[in-house]
């Protein structure tokens, strides 16, 4: 039989423990290419540009996006 607790969880104790299980929200920064927002440390998903490079091919991304539906 596995242990049991021996008094019952308060409310204010519970909401306590839970004070920093909030999620946060995600980091956007402004894309200096495209000037939209996009993760930080990421590649921008509208322009493709990350570090002031191409890296990814957008149109390409898009082509194959609209052809496999």
């Amino acid at each position: 039989m596995s242990p049991v607790p021996k008094k019952k969880t308060s409310k204010s104790r519970q909401g306590r423990r839970r004070a920093h299980l909030a999620v946060a929200t995600p980091n956007l920064v402004v894309c200096p290419q495209c000037r939209s927002p996009r993760p930080a440390h990421q590649a921008c998903p509208v322009c493709g540009t990350y570090r002031g490079r191409e890296v990814l091919d957008v149109a390409a991304r898009a082509a194959r996006r609209a052809g496999g539906r």
